[in-house]
């Protein structure tokens, strides 16, 4: 199961690059990886010697802007947990839950040629590389606003989803130990375990909070979960003056390496086949790699548009523009948002409402518009560092508010009920009665209508 706290793009060994170098953190954000900015981590360096620890960390404040100039205490430490103890009281002084370390926990060990092999907490972040881990296929995420670990989404026909857990759903036990104050990404590897074992978990329904009757404790057994990215269908719809069309439907679930790849593969298969508009899904996705989002984004869209302003610790705007961008289509297209797209979501959704390339439907997005580097150091633990949040092209904010999209995702606005909407259709069971889809369709046909009349 992959955590899903946060966007983060990917550092490989390097803190050198500071946030007030503006042009190397637009660069730097564009090619997907950031640095993390040293005067907000409070950390130089972690040495320890294997097998025994070392007993003391070297800790280097930076004294002002200047790299060179650093305050440097030693702090005696008896353990390696004290010492992911300490550095994680120093950031949490930053007040932002989501900077933080993830210590190298060993939860799994045998010796090959007297060498360790160490499952890690970092993995719940590199699992969405890939796509492929071993667990139960939840999407979690902590609320903002309350502190709890709720459900983002659940993989499609994966264990959680046959055990009846739903979006929205709030995690209270795993296997009998109580959340409280725990990150997603600990959560995470609770939940995650080697397929054919099984977790406990205690979850209380999103739509019974406040009701003691709506915790119930599920056993959900472990299996192989493959996060593929894209889905996609044609779906044959009629117009109001009777044209039989073709729209394209693709929902992706999360931003991994392959997204923008598979996406733009997608979209030149649903144009070889005859598609006249697009419906892109991003509902209950809640984010991932930020350059995935950028990329992705580009897809759609032409010449040097903005895609982010990011906004760095001392308020600077800096605007991600594309660079003589070429979209694959230029074909009607309306996004579908909810409560769940968070973050590389909402900065995809942002881009195309924003240019002008797409209409937004359904609900309000989640509000997570932080932009995090990934510090991988030598001892296999791992820092997150958020280093800008984002507004979208048109300098809204995200962090905490949303995007509200342009159309709520009810019926009650179509003239035409819901029968005759569905009449003519062909069956593709789990889209006809999707009041979303239809909302979609009818801003679709109006899309066309004005351009016609144009």
């Amino acid at each position: 199961m992959r955590s899903c706290a946060s966007d983060n793009v990917k550092l490989a060994e390097s803190s050198k690059l500071q946030l007030n170098n503006r042009k190397d953190l637009i660069e730097s954000i564009a090619k997907g990886f950031v640095g993390f900015a040293a005067a907000a981590t409070a950390l130089a360096s972690i040495c320890f010697d294997s097998p025994a620890f070392a007993e003391s960390l070297t800790v280097a404040f930076p004294a002002s802007r200047a790299p060179e100039q650093t305050m440097v205490e030693i702090f005696p430490l008896k353990s390696a947990d004290a010492a992911y103890g300490k550095i994680s009281g120093m950031l949490s002084t930053l007040g932002d839950p989501f900077t933080r370390i993830i210590s190298p926990k060993k939860t799994h060990c045998r010796n090959v040629s007297n060498k360790g092999i160490y499952l890690q907490e970092y993995q719940s972040f590199r699992i969405g590389s890939d796509g492929n881990l071993q667990g139960v296929g939840l999407f979690i995420s902590v609320e903002p606003r309350t502190g709890h670990l709720v459900v983002l989404s659940c993989v499609e026909d994966s264990p959680a989803a046959r055990a009846g857990i739903h979006e929205g759903d709030e995690l209270i036990e795993i296997n009998g130990e109580r959340l409280d104050g725990i990150d997603s990404e600990a959560a995470a590897l609770k939940l995650r375990g080697r397929a054919g074992t099984s977790v406990t978990v205690k979850v209380h329904s999103g739509k019974d909070v406040g009701r003691e009757s709506g915790i119930r404790e599920v056993n959900i057994p472990r299996g192989y979960i493959k996060l593929s990215p894209i889905s996609r269908t044609i779906i044959p719809h009629r117009t109001p003056d009777g044209h039989l069309t073709k729209t394209g439907y693709v929902k992706l679930s999360a931003f991994s390496q392959t997204a923008a790849a598979d996406m733009a593969n997608t979209i030149h298969e649903l144009e070889s086949e005859g598609a006249h508009s697009y419906i892109l899904d991003l509902r209950n996705n809640p984010g991932g790699l930020v350059k995935a989002g950028l990329d992705v984004a580009q897809i759609w869209l032409d010449g040097d548009e903005t895609l982010v302003n990011a906004v760095d610790r001392e308020g600077h705007t800096l605007p991600i523009n594309m660079v003589d961008g070429h979209a694959i289509t230029h074909d009607p297209l309306v996004v579908l948002v909810n409560e769940g797209s968070a973050s590389a979501s909402e900065i995809l959704a942002g881009a195309l409402h924003d240019n002008g390339r797409a209409i937004l439907v359904g609900h309000k997005t989640f509000g997570k518009g932080k932009i995090q580097s990934v510090t991988e150091l030598h001892d296999g633990s791992a820092l997150f560092v958020t280093v800008a949040k984002y507004l979208s092209p048109a300098l809204h904010d995200i962090d905490h508010v949303g995007i509200t999209p342009d159309v709520q995702c009810t019926t009650d606005m179509l003239s035409s009920p819901k029968e005759s909407l569905l009449k003519n259709k062909s069956s593709v069971s789990s889209l006809e009665a999707d009041s979303c889809i239809m909302v979609a369709e009818h801003e679709l046909d109006v899309q066309e209508s004005r351009g016609t009349a144009s």
